[in-house]
């Protein structure tokens, strides 16, 4: 253990000579997924905690695939989380001729090959492979030949690969990683059409982006001993790579919709989650300190390094993550709660409820949110407020609203109408003669009092329930019980 310190306080102490630079490279294909979101926050909290500055790079070279909605959702999603980039975003197809450069430079100086292969050729070898069980990767056919016999038919430039002794890469999640660089085949650089591929291009922009740390998802490594050998042929000074397992279900298995991989945007606006609510889970989702849970962002950006991320893949539960989000909605503001969740309200009711309603919500948080996990649930839970009268009963309600109940929501109307002072302790004193008039216990009562004034059968406490609406409505929403 003591080594393992001593090591992680030296890459800490490296990591603060040098001016720290991350990156966050979404492909805009989709929304920003739970996977994505974990990467750019381990990127964001790496930077900001080192004073270096951290980069958004659009990868949006699939040009069939990246459409400005997936652009506009993850930007949308990171604003959210706050995870703010420095200057602008970059967007690498606008970069494509930057990087055809460099294959050109790289051909010139004898470090890429022209290769002619057609696509006949190529699937005709790794068929012949396949049969033999051998590995599918290119032969290196045109590797050492005369590009002059290619004559005028297309080409495509491909890197001349290192081919002996072996490649280590110190990666600081995984530790030291070594590939044998015979069993990396020569990349395509530059397509026949002229176009960059995303491994050139990504190497390009990264050097050009400044970047010194690539933090990223383990499904990346195999990638990062190719984009190595491309670094070493430019002499470009490489980046230090650190390479996070990825996120798996609760199940053990890979992370998929089933398990709530959903977009960022999916836990707002379905599933009611605060931002600093999923900010902390994903910070716990293969990243530690000690036995912290609840991590405020401040703490984060203080304690976070590399060396804390767990080398075992993460299990993403939903449960958990509603638990925090009900932590972080009890420590919320009353006014912020009450703002994010009026849209709903008035959805449900049908109506606007105006300057009036959006105080009521806020006097009413304190009373709603212990019970809450989530804003939709919050939102629910304050519906009986401005539900119109007659009320609606559900099932559970209409069952404890029997003629006996009738009996003694009568007796408590005329309780609580001849209350002078409408406030929680006077009223809980009048029910309560009630409950002591009729020798049952007040829980008797105030069970049939709930559904007359809520229509459900649960909701915050009965005397705050009669506080919340007022005496004309509580008297009012009675009435409609008794005359039925």
């Amino acid at each position: 253990m003591a080594v393992a310190s001593l090591a992680a306080g030296s890459e800490d102490r490296a990591d603060r000579d040098r001016k720290v630079v991350t990156r966050f490279a979404p492909s805009p294909t989709g929304f920003l997924h739970i996977g994505g979101a974990r990467t750019a926050l381990f990127n964001w909290l790496f930077a900001r905690h080192h004073g270096g500055r951290f980069l958004l790079r659009i990868e949006d070279t699939d040009r069939a695939r990246s459409t400005r909605p997936a652009i506009d959702a993850i930007l949308d999603g990171m604003r959210w989380l706050g995870l703010d980039w420095d200057g602008d975003a970059v967007f690498q197809f606008a970069r494509a001729d930057r990087h055809a450069a460099v294959a050109r430079e790289l051909l010139a100086g004898g470090h890429a090959y022209k290769c002619f292969a057609t696509a006949e050729e190529l699937e005709a070898m790794r068929a012949e492979q396949k049969a033999n069980r051998q590995p599918l990767r290119y032969d290196g056919r045109w590797r050492d030949r005369d590009p002059a016999e290619g004559g005028d038919a297309p080409f495509v430039i491909r890197l001349r690969a290192p081919r002996e002794s072996a490649t280590t890469i110190e990666d600081r999640v995984q530790g030291p990683v070594t590939v044998q660089n015979g069993e990396l085949d020569d990349m395509v650089l530059l397509r026949s059409d002229g176009t960059p591929t995303y491994m050139l291009a990504v190497v390009v922009d990264d050097h050009d982006m400044g970047v010194t740390h690539v933090i990223r998802g383990d499904d990346h490594l195999n990638n990062a001993f190719r984009q190595l050998a491309l670094i070493r042929a430019m002499g470009w000074a490489e980046p230090v790579y650190a390479h996070v397992p990825l996120i798996h279900g609760a199940d053990g298995a890979k992370l998929s919709k089933r398990h709530g991989a959903l977009g960022v945007e999916a836990y707002r606006d379905e599933l009611g989650i605060l931002p600093e609510a999923l900010f902390n889970y994903l910070l716990r989702l293969g990243w530690g300190h000690g036995d912290a849970e609840i991590i405020s962002r401040e703490q984060a950006t203080e304690w976070f390094d590399l060396a804390a991320i767990g080398r075992s893949p993460s299990r993403f539960d939903t449960k958990k993550l509603e638990n925090l989000n009900g932590h972080y909605i009890r420590e919320a503001a009353d006014e912020r709660l009450a703002e994010l969740v009026a849209p709903q309200v008035i959805e449900a009711a049908g109506r606007d409820i105006g300057g009036s309603g959006l105080d009521l919500l806020r006097r009413a948080m304190p009373f709603l949110k212990p019970r809450a996990k989530d804003l939709r649930e919050l939102a629910d839970a304050a519906g009986f407020l401005f539900r119109t009268r007659p009320l609606d009963m559900d099932e559970r309600a209409s069952s404890l609203l029997d003629p006996a109940a009738i009996d003694l929501l009568a007796a408590v109307h005329r309780a609580i109408a001849a209350t002078v002072e409408w406030s929680a302790p006077a009223l809980e004193d009048a029910v309560r003669g009630v409950a002591d008039t009729a020798g049952i216990g007040l829980g008797k009562v105030a069970q049939p009092l709930r559904a007359a004034l809520t229509g459900r059968a649960t909701s915050p406490g009965i005397f705050d329930v009669l506080v919340l609406l007022g005496r004309e409505e509580s008297l009012g929403r009675l009435s409609d019980r008794l005359a039925g």
